[in-house]
């Protein structure tokens, strides 16, 4: 049997997306079993065509699986005016010459936990549409997953797309509702802990120029996104995905987490699609999700490093 832990990926690349895209595809422990796309930081069709370039630039054959075009409910505004308008930075790269699969994500999803039941390290690192639809047409599907690491969510309402709602929650808040509830361990990378993990632009940039296909290629498609970062955030480069990735494939770099009971709002008039914590677990209900609060930050600078053929 392969002794490699099967990763798979739920995404909806994005700028930083790729870059925790290269970490996973970097690490010798576990294997890229399918990359699950959903629209988010741009359109689908411009998601899938990100995914399957990026593979092509890391030299990975890994399946790429087309899947929700839009939020379950509601239309969601897009984040283009990070990403760029293609979701990476508008470089007109060559498109990759393979195609996505024909199956669609959330029945390659629910294979994919069959075939790997168990065992499978599942990452979402966009809207939890995707997932959600796997759970409406397998409810049992939890039962077969061996640890679930989401990035989303702001557990203190600083939120990054509303005044208390991160990006990922509030595109679609009915999916993470969803998820959520089904769920009953779910280890969470929020947008909180991202801004507590920056690492400074000029050190990145330092890093990009490492004469390596997967640095250039990043540096590219990542330009507009750090302009855009430097002018409203500051001297520190956050990468949301990418610490999410480190905490999915070396969880011992958690140096603090919090378990506790998360929830979705789907109805507030200022909070819709803010995931509430209940820190003094008034309410009775279980801690679903353990929370990161502290990572390794060398061991995560380190792995981008390598991800990026940096050093």
């Amino acid at each position: 049997m392969n002794d490699r832990i099967p990763l798979l990926i739920d995404t909806d690349p994005g700028v930083d997306d790729a870059l925790a895209l290269l970490m996973a595809f970097d690490d010798p422990w576990h294997e890229v079993v399918g990359l699950t796309i959903a629209a988010g930081n741009v359109g689908l069709r411009h998601t899938v065509a990100n995914a399957l370039k990026l593979c092509e630039v890391a030299g990975v054959d890994v399946p790429v699986y087309a899947g929700c075009a839009s939020p379950l409910l509601h239309p969601a505004r897009d984040a283009a005016y990070v990403h760029g308008r293609d979701g990476f930075g508008d470089t007109g790269y060559e498109p990759a010459t393979r195609e996505a699969a024909a199956e669609h994500a959330a029945l390659a999803l629910i294979r994919l936990s069959h075939e790997h039941a168990g065992r499978l390290l599942l990452v979402a690192l966009g809207p939890l549409t995707n997932i959600a639809l796997a759970l409406k047409l397998d409810p049992t599907l939890p039962e077969r997953i061996g640890r679930f690491v989401v990035m989303g969510g702001a557990v203190t309402a600083h939120g990054n797309i509303t005044p208390a709602a991160e990006f990922n929650v509030a595109f679609d808040p009915e999916a993470a509702h969803i998820v959520f509830e089904a769920f009953a361990r779910i280890d969470l990378a929020d947008w909180e802990a991202t801004v507590a993990h920056g690492f400074a632009h000029t050190g990145f940039e330092a890093w990009l120029r490492a004469d390596s296909p997967r640095a250039r290629f990043y540096d590219a498609i990542s330009k507009q996104t750090r302009e855009w970062s430097s002018d409203r955030r500051g001297d520190h480069w956050h990468s949301a995905d990418a610490l999410a990735m480190a905490f999915a494939l070396e969880p011992d770099g958690a140096l603090e987490l919090i378990e506790r009971p998360v929830a979705v709002e789907l109805e507030g008039r200022h909070t819709r699609g803010a995931t509430v914590v209940d820190w003094r677990r008034e309410g009775g209900a279980a801690d679903n999700c353990r929370i990161l609060l502290r990572y390794d930050q060398a061991r995560f600078e380190g792995r981008i490093r390598r991800a990026l053929a940096a050093g």
